[in-house]
């Protein structure tokens, strides 16, 4: 396995745990039905990429919450987030969509890659875009940091025209390609 994954705050965790108790509430999504078969797995800290205007610009990170991924029956179904409070980790919302299938399979194939990685996930809310980051300093405090030249970014399907989804790329290489999508029309 070429992957270390940090470890969630337990606060982080209980507060997933706590979401998927049953509650009487009668809901029509799907995530809300039998919640108490849910499991949470594969914690990764999700960071939020600053708006990049320029190829030059240092891209900077700030750590907004951790997602898991729900499993039923060992298939993800689903993925759960928690947000950074006054108070600590707290519940925010369940996801489903395509960025489940394929984070999952961007992690299983960062697994077989042969250097070791701490695996984060990094937001880039203007595109619309999800990726899966892989930190070439596997024991780094996973809140902290931004992406380096040498972290790899595997674009998670559907991502933005022109970015190949599913396909690992350095940091060093993505980023130029992001302020020309950012500048105004």
């Amino acid at each position: 396995m070429s992957l270390r994954i940090p470890p969630a705050p337990a606060a982080a965790e209980r507060s997933i745990r706590a979401a998927l108790q049953p509650t009487t509430a009668h809901s029509p999504h799907p995530l809300h039905r039998n919640r108490a078969a849910l499991t949470p797995a594969l914690p990764l800290p999700l960071h939020r990429l600053a708006p990049v205007t320029s190829p030059a610009e240092p891209p900077r990170a700030q750590l907004v919450g951790w997602r898991f991924l729900l499993e039923r029956g060992g298939r993800a179904v689903g993925a759960a987030e928690t947000m950074l409070t006054a108070d600590g980790w707290a519940f925010s919302h369940f996801c489903e969509g395509p960025y489940i299938s394929s984070s999952e399979r961007a992690v299983r194939r960062a697994e077989a890659l042969p250097t070791l990685y701490q695996p984060r996930l990094l937001s880039l809310p203007e595109l619309y875009m999800l990726t899966l980051w892989l930190h070439v300093d596997p024991d780094a405090d996973p809140g902290a940091g931004s992406p380096g030249p040498d972290d790899l970014l595997v674009p998670l399907a559907p991502a933005p025209p022109g970015i190949a989804a599913d396909q690992a790329i350095s940091t060093a290489a993505l980023l130029p390609l992001l302020p020309p999508r950012l500048a105004p029309a």
